[in-house]
């Protein structure tokens, strides 16, 4: 954890660095009983401070930063009597500190700390009265410029691994040197975990000595790795054989790390970790979480504490809920809600005297990410938006051939009427890899693209929650979509394709659906519906071992909408009116099985 504070040389640095793009103000609050100012920006921006006297306030500037909003005010009670925001001129935002008639501060106590470029404290010194005339407000000596000075930044002191030993509740990890900050996170589908020891290495041949599980606690395999980061990172990976077991992770005394189920949690840290005398517990210092809200673009939704802390995170397969749970903590403060169009909704709540648990529940087509650590003092969980409002339209149109009799109306879907399912929409290929190019130079990665979103909107339009692998032209691996699969609990995955082989065979055309395990009934039933609706030539339900089959845990289909090489199906699916009607026979195929489950 490193502080610094920041001499004018170094202010100049992160002004010239910031210049380019102006940075927004996303937060600021002035906690009266510290005299602390807590400012957030959404891009590097370095403050500037001054004391003007007459009457006597700390005026900071924010050079390249916007408010993007009205001037606001903050009363204080006591000697500062009040702190407003506002912009200065197009590009500064302007803090004024605004002491009562008769007060003063000493200009040589006001201390700025970088926490990050985006996230400064200013410490005020708590106000004097002053005597008589203020001695700095004479002629010429009515504006001080602030000058901040160096500190020596906190060396932490290092982990080491030891090594990880089973245990009767679970896994215990030994570890030397300082108290360990962890990270720790397990997959939506609850088949991987993973913690991360924050400034750990391993000890010497621990790499090369992987622990044995035996099959423990439903534990295939125990991975232990040294990360190649800076500052350096250790990994420990579960992988489980079984999927509905939620795991947790906490320091125990000694910086003895305890990985269990969450039924066995309790009694493991319990022996270990006996309770302290009341008045040792009142001397322990938790950190405060002081807010939780989103950044300026919806991206991120933002945890800020007052020190460092370790956490731990991961899916509650029940609710359908991420949870991020912070040790050594408590809440400062209410925290305030997001409104219904926020990408998620939020409770945080005080599970024991040392613990705060923050629940987040994504709203329709929001996929949420990893936890992040920005700076020391915050947690960013990322989220994204992907919705088929985002849609970027496909124009090929060459050789349009007649519609088919038999076409699917949009008005005649089917509604799903149970709770409401998520469905991840996976169009194929995209970026540098165009996937099949057929005739007249048709790429299927446009094809699919747009077929998923039309398909995207029909579904959500009959009250299903839609998540998309991709929304742009981007590349995007095989593990990556199936991650997010996995990672938003998904109902069924289907996987949109266009066909292709030589161009030699133009007379081959028709659809396939394929499945690998548990997706037979999903793929025949969309198979019907595709071949009924847009009268193509069937080529049968077939079962394959594509990745994106073998590797999701729901039911999973791989739609092969056409050949772009068949002479007949390239007219066809160059036709934006037959891409609708295809587009409608999917999403009627997939709302017919979801009525049946």
């Amino acid at each position: 954890m490193k502080f610094y504070w920041l001499l004018p040389s170094f202010l100049s640095i992160f002004l010239l660095a910031g210049a380019a793009e102006a940075a927004r103000l996303e937060s600021w609050r002035f906690d009266a009983s510290e005299n602390r100012l807590y400012i957030t920006t959404d891009g590097g921006v370095q403050p500037k401070a001054q004391l003007i006297f007459n009457p006597t306030r700390l005026v900071i500037d924010l050079p390249g930063t916007s408010l993007g909003r009205s001037s606001v005010s903050q009363p204080v009670s006591g000697a500062i009597e009040s702190v407003r925001v506002g912009q200065f001129d197009t590009d500064t935002t302007r803090i004024v500190i605004e002491l009562r008639d008769g007060f003063t501060i000493d200009p040589q106590q006001v201390k700025f700390r970088g926490i990050s470029p985006s996230e400064w404290t200013v410490d005020l010194p708590a106000p004097v009265a002053a005597a008589g005339q203020n001695p700095n407000s004479g002629f010429g000596r009515d504006r001080l410029a602030i000058e901040s000075s160096e500190a020596t930044p906190e060396a932490a002191e290092p982990v080491v691994v030891q090594n990880v030993q089973v245990t009767a509740e679970g896994f215990a990890i030994r570890t030397a040197g300082g108290r360990p900050q962890i990270n720790f996170q397990q997959s939506r589908a609850g088949d991987i975990a993973t913690l991360d020891i924050e400034g750990a290495t391993l000890a010497p041949g621990m790499s090369d000595r992987q622990p044995q599980t035996n099959g423990k606690h439903g534990v295939d395999k125990i991975e232990v790795r040294q990360l190649p980061t800076e500052p350096p990172i250790a990994r420990v990976t579960l992988r489980m054989r079984k999927s509905n077991t939620e795991w947790r992770a906490a320091v125990g005394n000694g910086g003895q790390i305890v990985l269990a189920p969450a039924g066995a949690m309790q009694p493991a840290l319990t022996r270990r970790s006996p309770v302290s005398p009341p008045e040792r517990q009142a001397q322990r210092i938790l950190a405060r979480v002081q807010s939780i809200n989103l950044n300026s673009s919806g991206s991120q939704l933002i945890v800020r504490t007052d020190r460092q802390v370790s956490y731990t995170s991961g899916w509650d397969q029940s609710s359908r809920a991420y949870w991020i749970r912070l040790a050594s903590s408590s809440l400062a403060g209410s925290i305030p809600q997001l409104d219904e169009n926020s990408p998620v909704s939020f409770t945080a709540t005080q599970e024991d005297a040392e613990t705060v648990v923050i629940w987040v529940q994504p709203r329709s087509g929001v996929e949420v990410g990893r936890v992040t650590r920005p700076s020391p003092q915050s947690l960013a969980l990322q989220l994204r938006r992907a919705t088929a409002s985002d849609r970027t339209p496909f124009n090929r149109n060459s050789n349009p051939q007649p519609l088919p009799r038999n076409t699917v109306e949009p008005g005649d879907l089917p509604r799903v009427s149970n709770s409401r399912p998520v469905v991840v929409i996976d169009p194929g290929h995209g970026g540098r890899d165009p996937g099949a190019i057929g005739i007249g130079g048709i790429q299927e990665k446009e094809i699919v693209l747009d077929i998923s979103f039309q398909v995207a909107r029909l579904l959500e339009q009959q009250g299903v929650q839609v998540v998309m692998t991709r929304t742009d032209d981007s590349e995007i691996d095989l593990q990556p979509r199936v991650s997010l699969a996995e990672r938003v609990n998904a109902s069924i995955f289907v996987s949109i394709h266009a066909n292709a082989i030589s161009m030699s065979r133009p007379d081959v055309n028709g659809i396939e659906t394929y499945y690998f395990d548990s997706g037979e009934a999903l793929a025949r039933t969309i198979h019907a519906s595709m071949v009924q609706g847009t009268g193509a030539n069937d080529r049968r339900v077939r079962q394959a071992r594509f990745y994106v089959l073998r590797k999701t845990s729901m039911p999973s289909v791989l739609l092969e909408m056409g050949f772009v090489t068949g002479a007949e199906d390239a007219a066809r699916l160059s036709d934006p009116s037959y891409r609708s009607v295809m587009a409608a026979s999917i999403a009627r195929g997939i709302l017919l099985y979801l009525q049946q489950r």
